[in-house]
């Protein structure tokens, strides 16, 4: 696999990772049409365990079906597919060694009353599948948070003895967080600080607002005039957040939306210097076609080229 400078600078900021961890990460970067730029658009498709299937897949039933995402992620020239245990086990076979996976290993569901997640998948499932990472979620904030952050700690060690690099999903809520907390440039900046301290490869987030939740960092954020005015600036504050840009950061898409905001978020992250986008419900639920067109002006967009 040839490996350019970018790759190869982005790769020399893990510096107690084996050559393992960092082939599979470069397995990722090097994959697709961003393959080589430092920059990377993955699918992630775990909503139907998360919010259902009907939720997930009615507005476009091709998407019922695991091969379509693992497909769709292979012909739009993407970097990676993420999934749980039984989405990348349907599909194991017939797409091994077409695109770098990434197992989520822990999941949660609609009726759930409580912010935690379950363990639905192993390092041992990430192996055995030829996985590139796992990935896990945690919830800053939450009560079961300091739990989780202990779950991802033992599976990210386990994970970097064979050789599997670790994406956390690092998604602040409950506890006294409000609702426009969970996406405030100071609590975004946080949870990112929190996923690079416990050792994570690539971070995901959340596209930070402009709100600003604790009394406490709203006089820092003031005395230090750190400049939050638009997206491109709350990025580079959350990148700088992440060992100064020494962690690869990709941030989500969120719910569907309509085009031009999706690619006006897009350019924002791109300009912020953002790795990239982690983009699932925006694609899959549109028609083939729609996602195609979608992703080629995303990955476009990341190219300098939209």
């Amino acid at each position: 696999m040839k490996i350019t400078q970018k790759v190869k600078r982005i790769l020399a900021n893990y510096e107690s990772d084996s050559p393992g961890v960092k082939r599979n990460l470069a397995s990722i970067l090097m994959q697709g049409r961003l393959a080589g730029t430092g920059k990377m658009v993955i699918l992630p498709v775990d909503q139907g365990w998360e919010h259902g299937p009907a939720r997930s897949f009615a507005a476009n039933p091709a998407g019922y079906d695991p091969h379509y995402h693992y497909q769709l992620a292979i012909d739009a020239g993407l970097n990676a597919y993420a999934a749980p245990l039984g989405q990348l086990e349907a599909g194991a076979d017939t797409f091994a060694g077409a695109i770098p996976t990434i197992l989520k290993v822990n999941s949660s569901n609609s009726w759930a009353t409580t912010k935690d997640q379950a363990i639905t998948g192993s390092v041992g499932d990430a192996l055995r599948l030829g996985c590139a990472a796992i990935g896990f979620t945690i919830y800053p904030g939450s009560d079961a948070s300091l739990d989780l952050i202990e779950e991802v700690r033992e599976m990210s060690e386990e994970a970097k003895t064979v050789g599997i690099a670790t994406v956390i999903w690092s998604y602040p809520r409950g506890g006294d967080l409000t609702s426009a907390g969970e996406t405030a440039i100071d609590v975004c900046a946080y949870s990112a600080h929190m996923a690079a301290q416990l050792g994570a490869h690539i971070i995901k987030v959340k596209p930070p607002t402009a709100h600003i939740e604790q009394k406490e960092a709203q006089k820092v954020f003031k005395e230090q005039n750190i400049d939050v005015s638009t997206l491109a600036k709350r990025v580079a504050h959350v990148m700088q957040s992440c060992f100064a840009g020494r962690r690869i950061v990709v941030f989500s898409g969120g719910a569907s939306k309509d085009l031009e905001s999706v690619y006006e978020d897009v350019r924002g992250l791109r300009d912020g210097g953002a790795n990239g986008s982690i983009m699932g419900r925006n694609a899959f639920q549109r028609p083939r076609e729609e996602a195609l067109a979608l992703l080629d002006t995303t990955i476009k967009i990341y190219q300098g080229k939209a």
